[in-house]
């Protein structure tokens, strides 16, 4: 826990201190201290240094009166990381964005690349073992994530059992990236879910040795798949009480469909033993992922569709939905990286599912947010704002944290506000505090802490994206600051603003 004033005064407060920035006026939310009540904060360069209830003095000031004054969101699990993704999630509140159930590799050219380019958000990444399997047994090159993190799935290679000398370079090339500053490693092995259970155990152990968690996307359940090599609930939290390690059950809505009642009392039962289990929902009713995938099998369609029929499956290029086993066989074979929708369950029928998603106990809020669709034949500039009409993408990477504070607080009561705020900040932040001390001073409203920071309208914030019209922007985000610098003022983006930093394991 961070070392910082947690009473909701400043020692700075009324010394005659001018502040860059200051936020007056407003209901501060710190979830951490349980602050909760109006407040003036006070920002110095990329710090805050002041939350106070007496009056401040700043050379810009922002009145937030009647508005909530919150941290800005962290989302573990983004895999929208370009410029343009990362500009619609900052409107929906986010100021740190995460690649960590897929992970990039090497880490090192993705960290530059991002530092190069310039991002609205803070950005880091995990090391991913898809990609390094798909390099170490398929021989695909290595692109740092610059070819998408979904990328080749679909193909049967990088499945396929690994032979002792390649799961020791796999092994090996793992640990490189721990010490080039990856947060931890990221697992796909519900799209492997062949895979041998003692490479699974194998590199938990690593990642516990060098105390990074592990983000999984788990293997199907037994209920879904009876084939299945083993149970994947049972076999995640297995492991973390078995390992040691700190294991993060990614997306655990959308990978436990109608099971996730029997899924969440497991990981709540290991984490009463004392293993280190966390996880993340997102409040959507569809999923979305490489058509070529083994999800988009005709034959797998049951394991996560909501009839197993082809009809649960929308091609996001031409928002086309797949009308034949024959379409959705020719869809694979031409694009097998091309993003597909594949419906989970019927929102409008089941609404009062999203609000229960969203009160799982223990579970951070996290968007899966994928990277922009181009229709084909058309070209996107990705310092492009707005994106034009011929760019989709999935309506959570533009919508997931104004969706979660309108269904789950305001419609429905599920969640309180600090509860939902909690949720998207210091949840996520104690998640990778261990790993990169950074994380300790995001996700709180207090004195030396980093200066990311959401101003919103509680009453009228709500997600504007859906799956039609997939990156409208949230509205009720009235301001949101990135290390002290304003990205979105006023509810409009600025666009020439690049302050985010990256958010990297050193050791």
């Amino acid at each position: 826990m961070a070392a910082h004033t947690n009473s909701g005064s400043s020692k700075n407060a009324g010394s005659g201190v001018t502040y860059d920035v200051v936020i007056r006026g407003g209901r501060v939310i710190d979830p951490e201290s349980g602050l909760d009540g109006v407040r003036n904060v006070g920002i110095v360069g990329d710090q805050i240094l002041a939350v106070s209830e007496a009056d401040l003095i700043g050379l810009r000031e922002i009145d937030a009166r009647g508005l909530v004054v919150a941290p800005g969101f962290i989302d573990l699990h983004s895999h929208g990381q370009g410029v343009g993704e990362c500009r619609l999630q900052s409107l929906d509140g986010v100021t740190t964005a995460l690649e960590l159930e897929a992970g990039v590799a090497p880490v090192s050219v993705a960290y530059t690349r991002a530092a190069m380019e310039g991002r609205p958000i803070n950005y880091g990444y995990s090391a991913s073992w898809a990609s390094l399997r798909m390099h170490v047994i398929g021989g695909a090159p290595l692109s740092g994530g610059a070819s998408g993190p979904l990328d080749g799935l679909g193909s049967d290679a990088w499945r396929a059992p690994a032979s002792p000398a390649q799961s020791a370079a796999l092994m090996h090339m793992l640990e490189r990236e721990l010490v080039d500053g990856a947060l931890g490693i990221g697992i796909l092995l519900g799209y492997a879910p062949a895979t041998d259970p003692a490479e699974y155990v194998d590199v938990a152990k690593l990642a516990a040795a060098a105390g990074v968690p592990t983000f999984t996307h788990a293997r199907p359940l037994i209920e879904q798949d009876p084939g299945v090599v083993i149970d994947g609930a049972e076999e995640l939290t297995r492991v973390a009480g078995q390992t040691g390690a700190h294991m993060h059950y990614c997306h655990i809505n959308s990978t436990s469909t109608r099971h996730v009642d029997r899924v969440q009392a497991l990981v709540e039962a290991v984490r009463a033993e004392g293993a280190t289990m966390t996880s993340e929902a997102y409040p959507y009713g569809s999923g979305m992922s490489s058509i070529g995938s083994d999800y988009f099998h005709p034959d797998r369609l049951h394991v996560l569709g909501a009839t197993g029929t082809p009809q649960d499956v929308i091609y996001a290029p031409t928002g086309e939905t797949v009308a034949s086993v024959a379409r959705l066989l020719e869809l694979r074979a031409t694009d097998p990286s091309g993003l597909a929708f594949i419906k989970l369950f019927d929102e409008e029928k089941f609404a009062d599912r999203i609000a229960r998603i969203c009160a799982l106990p223990h579970t951070a809020i996290a968007s899966d947010a994928v990277p922009f669709v181009i229709e084909g034949g058309h070209t996107y500039d990705p310092m492009q704002w707005p994106p034009p009409d011929f760019v989709r993408t999935h309506p959570r990477s533009a919508g997931t944290y104004g969706r979660t504070l309108r269904v789950a607080v305001r419609e429905t009561g599920a969640l309180s506000l600090p509860e939902a705020i909690a949720k998207c900040t210091v949840q996520p932040a104690r998640v990778l505090e261990e790993t990169a001390h950074m994380m300790r001073r995001k996700g709180r409203i207090q004195s030396g802490c980093d200066a990311d920071v959401v101003v919103f309208d509680a009453e009228h914030v709500t997600d504007s994206a859906t799956y039609q019209h997939s990156v409208r922007p949230s509205t009720g985000f009235a301001h949101v600051i990135v290390n002290g610098v304003s990205v979105v003022s006023e509810g409009r983006l600025e666009e020439h603003a690049l302050p985010g930093r990256p958010v990297r394991a050193w050791r």
